[in-house]
C-alpha cells in the first residue's frame, strides 16, 4: 500500500497541534527550537530542510519524510535537489535509507502534483 504523504502531513499537523493543546509549554518550546533550527543563516532554510530529510530517511521517520518533503518544496528546494539528498542519504544509509529513499520519492511525487 503507497502512502498518501499529502494526508500524512494534514494527519500529523492534527496531531501536532493536540499535542500543543495538551501540553502547550512543550510544543512552544519545540516550535521555537525548529524555527531557529531552519531559519536562514549560514546555510539556507532550504538546504537545512533537505539535510532533515536525509535525517528523516536514514532514520526512518515516515511522519519526518512527509514533513520534510513538504517543507524544502516550500523552501524552495527543486525536485532534482530533493532527489539528490535522497541519493546522498542512501549513500549514508545503505539498504534499509534506500527503501525510506523510495518513499521519499513518492512523498515528492504526491507534494509536486498537488502544487501544480
Amino acid at each position: 500500500m503507497v502512502t498518501n504523504y499529502v494526508e500524512r502531513h494534514r494527519e500529523l499537523s492534527d496531531g501536532l497541534r493536540r499535542m500543543h493543546q495538551a501540553m502547550p509549554q512543550v510544543m512552544a518550546a519545540f516550535a521555537k527550537m525548529h524555527g531557529a533550527a531552519v531559519a536562514d543563516g549560514a546555510l539556507p532554510a532550504k538546504t537545512k530542510e533537505l539535510i532533515a530529510l536525509a535525517i528523516s530517511i536514514t532514520s526512518h521517520c515516515d511522519g519526518c519524510i512527509s514533513f520534510h518533503v513538504h517543507d524544502a518544496l516550500h523552501a524552495g528546494a527543486t525536485p532534482a535537489e530533493i532527489e539528490e539528498t535522497i541519493g546522498v542519504a542512501v549513500l549514508m544509509g545503505g539498504g534499509s535509507a534506500a527503501v525510506y529513499g523510495a518513499d521519499a520519492l513518492e512523498a515528492l511525487g504526491q507534494f509536486s502534483e498537488e502544487r501544480g
